[in-house]
């Protein structure tokens, strides 16, 4: 059933800068376009898909309009050459006008990297990152390479194998990771190292150790398949200096989930052994898995010890995605709350979720303790939305349960006001106390699993004003989240304005995740066939070796000669092929059933 707002808003849409039609016209455009909309709530700029499909030049920014309708939030959009294009924007009206309380509006970013001037920015077409953008990078993406020992039909990043071959070299790897570190006023300090599949790289742990000198977070984004089984590998990426593994997983079906049902059971074991820290990330297509995501979260549950957290991404029709069931596939992020909350029976409930700048209070309060600017997560409110929950037995115990949190960071959100400024010893000690004292009235120690010390890790967190402080709360949750990346259909240039999960790229331009991935043609692909190298050159480095197809688990992609048996390139023209014998195929399939029936490791 779908939520009901408390408030409703005004029947005219607002008109965002980026929209390309005047105040004047957006009533009218908006009445032409939703004719049936039960309210407008505003007026933006998008992009038309079959434009972006044609991939000539730059796209034109078309109007957008956003309003409710049969419970909904959806979008209507019109191209000039062809016509009007309708989606569904959030699922669940109540559920986004919660979430559109907590929206942050300030601006995070001093740095531009790309030399254009504010006056000619044309959003999202401009982006390196110019003036206008208002968020930091919170997380920043490095291409390590684009091969891949895989070829899923619903990979977001790539369209086609025959891409150019793209591996930059650890000292251009580094300088992408400094790009982002020196941003002003606040560095990035998390890097995401993706691909393709980086593990494919013989020097994988040389790029991490280069990358752990700039930055103190380093995220390995895989699909584990080398991985599983390898402890020696897994040991020595960690002492390189790789802090989590980001990792896909798609659920339980071998036949959807073809990029690791099979190895995740060995790849967790191996995980665990290495003191590596997982977190689960389920690509999530309707019709095909979004009635196992309870199951997930289960199976995340019973493997805590070292899964760290699941961030649910609902499907974007970009890369190989086809989008000829949009209407059947579209996965909004209600309906991953939802689907959360049946599977798990009511115990993670929608209302324990909240949007991604409601932590603004926490980042405001520690940069007024600190004195000094504080990470942010400024993105916009419809990006993704996450709670917290506790393993207690056999039970899932969300974090809403024991913490009053609204109110929680209501009175953080009033303690940097109070306190904002240089703190003397005497602020600081009135702020301790405040900060104890409302720790004290919202958390329910009664209610709090056993082992839940909240109250006590929050405060340490916070008066410690630095990420090593939250490390004892992460480790005692289960973190669940949900971004949606977006795709042609439901772009909202408001929204990538607020990105801060970006990519690095080699020619010292840096771009939001939606730009990179949903226009290749701009960003992407021009930067990556400009760094290419030809095979002759990849085979002159150290670490590069040519395989072959001869092996029970390697297929010849293609082959320019005919000689199907001949040297090739792991990940580029081999690619990786699975034959389990049944035996091992049960037992993968028996740790699956007794992680999600009885909370059991595997």
């Amino acid at each position: 059933m779908k939520s009901r707002p408390d408030q409703r808003p005004a029947e005219e849409p607002t008109v965002s800068e980026h929209a390309p039609v005047d105040g004047g016209e957006a009533s009218r455009f908006a009445r032409r376009v939703a004719p049936t909309a039960e309210r407008y709530l505003k007026l933006t700029g998008s992009l038309c898909p079959a434009c972006v499909a044609d991939g000539d030049g730059v796209p034109t920014t078309i109007p957008m309009v956003v309003y409710e309708e049969a419970g909904e939030i959806r979008l209507a959009k019109e191209c000039p050459d062809h016509g009007v294009v309708r989606d569904v924007y959030w699922r669940d009206a109540g559920l986004y006008y919660r979430a559109k309380r907590w929206r942050d509006e300030g601006d995070y970013l001093a740095s531009a990297h790309a030399a254009v001037d504010s006056e000619g920015v044309d959003c999202p077409a401009s982006c390196g990152l110019c003036p206008l953008h208002e968020s930091h990078t919170g997380l920043g993406n490095v291409t390590v390479t684009n091969r891949c020992d895989l070829s899923c039909w619903y990979c977001f990043f790539y369209a086609e194998e025959d891409d150019p071959l793209y591996e930059p070299t650890v000292e251009e790897i580094r300088e992408m990771v400094e790009t982002v570190a020196d941003e002003e006023p606040i560095g990035c300090n998390a890097i995401q190292l993706t691909g393709g599949e980086p593990t494919v790289r013989d020097d994988i742990v040389e790029v991490v150790a280069a990358v752990s000198e700039v930055v103190d977070h380093v995220q390995l984004n895989t699909h584990s398949g080398r991985l599983a089984g390898d402890l020696d590998l897994a040991e020595r990426l960690r002492d390189a200096g790789v802090n989590t593994i980001y990792t896909s997983f798609d659920g339980f079906d071998p036949e959807f989930n073809v990029k690791n049902f099979w190895e995740m059971p060995a790849a967790i074991r191996t995980y665990r052994e290495a003191d590596l820290p997982v977190v689960l990330v389920p690509t999530v297509i309707g019709g095909e898995n979004v009635d196992q995501l309870g199951d997930v979260v289960r199976f995340a549950a019973a493997n805590s010890d070292v899964v760290r957290g699941v961030n649910f991404q609902p499907v974007s029709f970009v890369g190989r995605m086809p989008d000829h069931e949009r209407a059947r596939q579209r996965v909004t992020i209600p309906d991953v709350i939802r689907a959360i909350e049946r599977g798990t029976d009511g115990a993670v409930p929608a209302a324990s979720w909240y949007p991604i700048p409601s932590v603004t209070a926490v980042s405001d309060f520690v940069e007024a303790w600190s004195g000094e600017p504080s990470y942010r997560l400024s993105n916009h409110f419809a990006c993704g939305m996450a709670t917290y929950v506790y393993v207690d037995g056999d039970d899932l115990v969300p974090i809403t349960d024991f913490l009053e949190v609204d109110a929680f960071l209501a009175a953080l959100d009033d303690l940097a006001g109070h306190y904002d400024g240089d703190l003397g010893r005497l602020d600081r000690a009135r702020a301790a106390a405040r900060l104890a004292w409302e720790l004290h009235r919202t958390v329910d120690a009664d209610a709090a699993p056993d082992g839940a010390r909240i109250g006590r890790w929050l405060l340490e967190a916070l008066t410690a004003g630095s990420y090593e402080g939250l490390v004892e709360f992460h480790r005692n949750a289960l973190f669940l989240g949900t971004m949606h990346f977006m795709d042609p259909y439901n772009y909202d240039v408001d929204r990538v304005e607020r990105c801060d999960i970006h990519y690095s790229m080699p020619d010292g331009r840096v771009a939001p995740f939606c730009a990179y991935n949903v226009l290749p043609g701009l960003y992407r692909d021009p930067a990556q066939k400009r760094h290419a190298v030809s095979v002759e050159e990849w085979l002159e480095r150290d670490y590069a070796e040519p395989t072959t197809a001869d092996r029970p688990d390697r297929v010849r992609l293609r082959s320019g000669d005919g000689d199907d048996d001949g040297p090739g390139i792991y990940g580029y023209d081999v690619k990786r092929r699975r034959d389990g014998d049944e035996e091992e195929r049960r037992r993968v399939e028996r740790a699956y059933e007794r992680s999600i029936e009885r909370l059991e490791p595997v």
